[in-house]
């Protein structure tokens, strides 16, 4: 037992190392983190890691799905939800039915329905991957709204897919009838049950009394809680998660009612996803030694595996490339007939979104989660195959798509700046604006009469009219304190609204604000 718990904190340490070590080298930690497991599984006496096939998903997905709801704007999803569809549905529709075909073609023994579930399996793109790229170059925003947006929706299309193609390998038989019947259901209920379950847990924290220990446990739990629920009826919890995250994130004032409970949560968040992330991309390359002793049971060779899965991948490259020029094409075409979110799309940016399709944790999961036997006892035909074939997919993704892509942004020289958005500049003087005339607005209404015989009212009015920054706070009695937090208050409430209304505020600025409000209050309780 304590040999087991040596080892697992020794895996932590190498996930903080290595994601040091990617800091430093400025690259994707996911790359370095897949490599390192490699290395680590090639030393030998090293226990072998297993996890049920049922808990890969329960355990890994929904928080990884839940901060990545909360992380993006629904604001600019809504905007750009026609290509966000596109990707995360017709492209992973289209890459696993390609996938399935050339399998059934190309590998001995492939039946088209193991190939539907490899096709399930490796095509959708992953998120974290993407967003460890993408911190070290900048791209327009509507760009990684679509990245965002897509691996959000992805998952739920390619697993779809994935179980329609496991129920067809089990009994040998696809009903189409029956197939759209579920195929509604695992949508329309999960978005409903995520929905209803954002909205009880939104309700949880209206009515009850939280504190802000019980604010962060249930935000860990509200994933688990959308996910299993969904589960448990036969619908999407990809979706439950997503549409309930999504629901929870555009009300998060309402639902994390204090800025201690939105800090602390952000922090607990932000160290649970990383540790997450870090073992899923360490197991990938640990569990390569198992994948390949397996393949020996099949009778393939390494080799031979390899090269199914250099042919998957190039699949999945050219099908992505061809699908993002089609899209960019469709919205040159279509905007002479409808308003498109982005009525003149940058002509290299097919190149940009067909080399962003790194592959990743929802892949391994769902590798993973393959049966190891028929409801019949018989052995899940080519298990180990398909495991080897998304190693190898992730795998070179990773390397070859993650170690260029900042060359190729860099070499694309797509504009940042868009006509869509102001510039981070411009939205930071429209916002500091806003807030010092709501701040001068509420107090010069609220307390006017006692400007004179306040010295800490008037101070704030000046404090305002200069647009001084915070280290000129003065002290402040328990009396202004209170008084200052409410105007605090009023200019989150001006904040969300702005957020909301004007379409070129990029929601990322303001929630850099929000957030500089919720440390100043903080602070200043805590003096």
């Amino acid at each position: 037992m304590i040999e087991s718990f040596v080892f697992y904190l020794a895996l932590v340490m190498v996930i903080i190392f290595a994601i040091m070590l990617a800091k430093k080298l400025k690259i994707a930690y996911p790359i370095l983190l897949v490599v390192a497991g490699l290395l680590i599984s090639l030393i030998p006496g090293i226990p072998t890691i297993k996890i049920e096939p049922e808990l890969i998903f329960i355990i890994f997905l929904p928080p990884l799905l839940y901060e990545g709801a909360f992380q993006i704007s629904w604001k600019e999803l809504w905007k750009m939800r026609g290509v966000t569809a596109s990707f995360a549905f017709i492209i992973v529709f289209l890459t696993a039915i390609i996938v399935a075909f050339v399998a059934n073609s190309y590998i001995p023994g492939f039946s088209l329905a193991l190939g539907f579930v490899l096709g399930g399996i490796v095509s959708p793109p992953d998120a974290v991957s993407a967003g460890a790229i993408l911190k070290y170059v900048k791209i327009p925003k509507n760009y990684s709204t679509v990245l965002e947006g897509e691996s959000l929706l992805n998952d739920a299309s390619s697993l779809i897919i994935f179980r329609f193609a496991l129920v067809a390998v089990a009994t040998g038989q696809f009903i189409w009838q029956d197939a759209a019947l579920s195929f509604s259901w695992m949508v329309f209920g999960g978005v409903a049950i995520g929905l209803a379950l954002g909205f009880i847990f939104l309700k949880i924290h209206k009515i009850f009394p939280t504190d802000v220990n019980m604010d962060v446990i249930l935000s860990l739990a509200a994933p688990y809680v959308m996910y299993i629920a969904a589960e448990e009826v036969h619908s999407s919890g990809v979706l439950s998660v997503v549409c309930g995250g999504l629901f929870l994130s555009v009300r998060r004032h309402e639902w994390l009612k204090t800025p201690e409970s939105r800090l602390k949560g952000f922090n607990v968040w932000e160290s649970f996803t990383f540790l997450i992330n870090g073992i899923v991309f360490l197991i990938i390359g640990l569990d390569l030694p198992e994948i390949s002793e397996g393949l020996k049971n099949e009778g393939i060779g390494i080799s031979e595996a390899i090269g199914y899965g250099l042919i998957v991948t190039a699949i999945l490259i050219v099908v992505r490339f061809i699908a993002s020029y089609v899209i960019v094409l469709t919205l040159l075409l279509v905007r002479n007939f409808i308003n498109v979110a982005d009525p003149n799309p940058e002509r290299k940016s097919p190149i940009l979104f067909g080399w962003t399709g790194m592959r990743g944790v929802v892949s391994l999961a769902a590798a993973l989660s393959i049966p190891v036997t028929l409801d019949n006892g018989l052995p899940f035909p080519h298990r180990d195959l398909i495991l080897f074939i998304t190693f190898v997919v992730i795998l070179v993704t990773l390397i070859l798509q993650g170690l260029t892509l900042p060359a190729l942004i860099n070499y694309l020289k797509i504009p940042v700046e868009t006509p869509y958005h102001l510039s981070e500049k411009e939205a930071s003087l429209v916002l500091q604006k806003g807030m010092k005339d709501v701040a001068l607005s509420y107090l010069s209404e609220n307390f006017r009469s006692d400007q004179d015989k306040n010295l800490y009212i008037k101070n704030m009015i000046t404090r305002w009219q200069k647009n001084e920054d915070e280290e000129s706070i003065f002290t402040l009695s328990e009396e202004g304190k209170e008084i200052y937090f409410a105007t605090m208050e009023k200019q989150r409430e001006w904040l969300r609204k702005e957020t909301r209304d004007n379409p070129l505020i990029d929601e990322e600025v303001t929630r850099h604000y929000l957030l500089k409000l919720d440390l100043e209050e903080e602070r200043l309780r805590i003096e």
